[in-house]
């Protein structure tokens, strides 16, 4: 009598440490095979030939306290039947795409397809509105344009918290009504001239991303939101809202004005004359004055404010003698010229419109904004052509030619124009007493 063949139990628990033995066949191809560690744990593979080659996959580790005809696992492994299932299943698969590549193929279809998906969710999270108008701000910033900060502001308050929907949509999907839709929230809160400002700096930063492809200084990574069209263009500004309302200093308050600076003998007083005697410059640019970037005769601002895409522009403004004596006394030293630290960092603009501000009492209503106007309309009612008066204050300059090919550095006409000021500054004119108020 032929002896009985051995159970899978028993072929099991005869198993050498380190050594593979096939314990089953698998359809439709492969076999079962079993392994014992040193530690007497066995393990389960499935083990098939594809062309010349073999691979044998894992399955899991055996529980011999699972029923023996149990085709699922247990919290501890699998039964043999378990792991003959568990074969099946992956011979199965590497069967049916046989003509693909098998397994192997199968796998590198697999992992593709899970790198694509991940891309996939990647770019829904990098290709939205808000990722859009952030890099838009980064841009600006890296053109060293100050306009960035309140292109942030605009887009964290007006369109990330106040539309979150609309903001985690991808940039490409947003839609005009989107755009009018935000807007027309501002000008219901009575903010129109924010609304307007959301749509130039939306419009703006469509405009950036959808013109990557043929502009070389826009940055590669504006070609993943894939604009075609510009949803802000849609919309209309509210043009009711764009009048200026910086309500200019009168020559006789602008008279007051500088009468109380050029007794204060301090840091501040030098500061402030030599804000008001350069020609009420935009504050923001004043302040980060660099001390490479004067001498006796004029001083070398940086203009980020103008076209979009444009870097900062250079702009120069002539020192009359009181002005240059002002900037001496600010004592420049290190890297910015106006500094309370030794140049290491520059005065905060914020700083110097207080500052203003303080010495200005007895002027009803004064912001220091409105030093900046009171400049250019005096500087206008002593004869100072308007494209004189732009560029000294750095307005936009308008017309191909004024831009591309008139090189001509305008210092004489600014000197003349600086010494009008001071000259009309210094006239006896009639003084405002603290107690006036503006009608």
């Amino acid at each position: 009598m032929a002896a009985a063949s051995p159970t899978f139990g028993q072929l099991i628990n005869a198993l050498s440490p380190g050594v593979f033995k096939t314990i089953d066949k698998v359809k439709p191809s492969g076999t079962l095979q079993a392994r014992k560690q040193k530690n007497g744990a066995v393990s389960f593979y499935w083990r098939y030939s594809i062309g010349a080659s073999s691979e044998r996959v894992s399955i899991g580790l055996y529980d011999s306290s699972a029923s023996p005809k149990s085709l699922t696992a247990t919290a501890k492994g699998y039964s043999v039947a378990a792991a003959v299932r568990a074969a099946e299943t992956l011979s199965i698969e590497h069967h049916e795409h046989k003509e693909e590549g098998g397994r192997p193929a199968l796998l590198e279809a697999k992992r593709a397809a899970k790198e694509a998906a991940a891309s996939a969710a990647k770019t829904a999270t990098e290709n939205t509105l808000a990722q859009l108008l952030d890099r838009y701000a980064d841009h600006l910033e890296k053109l060293g344009r100050s306009s960035h900060r309140d292109a942030r502001s605009i887009f964290d308050l007006h369109v990330k918290q106040a539309w979150p929907k609309i903001a985690d949509l991808a940039a490409n999907k947003v839609s005009g009504v989107h755009i009018a839709g935000m807007m027309r929230r501002l000008a219901l809160a009575g903010k129109g001239r924010t609304a307007n400002k959301l749509r130039s700096y939306v419009r703006a930063a469509y405009q950036t991303a959808r013109a990557w492809r043929s502009k070389a200084s826009i940055p590669e990574h504006f070609k993943v939101f894939e604009i075609e069209h510009n949803p802000a263009a849609e919309t209309e500004p509210d043009e009711t809202q764009n009048r200026s309302a910086k309500d200019p200093l009168t020559a006789d308050e602008l008279r007051h004005y500088w009468a109380a600076i050029r007794e204060m003998k301090d840091f501040k007083g030098a500061v402030l004359r030599l804000h008001l005697l350069t020609g009420g410059q935009r504050i923001q640019q004043l302040v980060k004055l660099r001390t490479a970037d004067f001498d006796e005769e004029q001083i070398i601002l940086f203009d980020g404010k103008g076209r979009p895409g444009k870097p900062a522009r250079e702009h120069s403004i002539p020192l009359v003698p009181e002005a240059f004596s002002a900037l001496k006394s600010c004592d420049p030293q290190g890297i910015y010229a106006i500094s309370t630290d030794g140049g290491k960092t520059h005065l905060a603009a914020t700083t110097l419109s207080k500052w203003a501000k303080e010495a200005a009492c007895g002027i009803p209503d004064f912001q220091a904004k409105r030093i900046r106007s009171g400049v250019e309309t005096l500087l206008a009612s002593a004869g100072i052509s308007s494209d004189i008066r732009g560029r000294l204050q750095s307005h936009g300059i308008a017309g191909v030619q004024a831009r591309h090919y008139d090189g001509y550095d305008y210092l004489s006409e600014k000197q003349l124009a600086l010494d009008t000021l001071h000259s009309r500054l210094t006239e006896r004119g009639v003084r405002i007493k603290a107690t006036n108020k503006r009608s």
